[in-house]
């Protein structure tokens, strides 16, 4: 009776709720339930983490890959150069034919079986 009406449904439904839970596990009911699924929270949270160390560690693994062989197909005259702008700025760094270096499109076609 000390509820506003409005908020009343709410009130007996988390009574009923709480009532259930008591039913399934008499010593904790909802705390119980909350300790569970924060358990898996924290679970998920280490499984996403892990996930991103070895995309960023496969990510590294290419970026070096990439780099080797373009270093192999340059000119030895230009090889310092290209390490040194690669080395500089990996993420954008376009691959560039003219200069002896394969493009990314010819790129994809080469790295394909390693993929499969």
């Amino acid at each position: 009776m000390e509820l506003p009406e409005s908020q009343r449904a709410d009130a007996v439904s988390s009574m009923v709720y709480e009532a259930n839970a008591r039913i399934r596990d008499p010593v904790y009911g909802c705390a119980g339930t909350i300790c569970q699924l924060h358990k898996q929270v924290n679970e998920l949270q280490t499984q996403v983490a892990k996930a991103q160390a070895e995309l960023f560690n496969m990510q590294c693994q290419q970026a070096n890959l990439v780099a080797l062989i373009c270093m192999e197909m340059a000119p030895s005259s230009s090889s310092q150069s290209f390490m040194d702008n690669f080395m500089n700025n990996p993420h954008n760094f376009q691959l560039n034919n003219a200069a002896g270096f394969l493009d990314e499109t010819s790129l994809g076609s080469t790295w394909e079986p390693l993929w499969t």
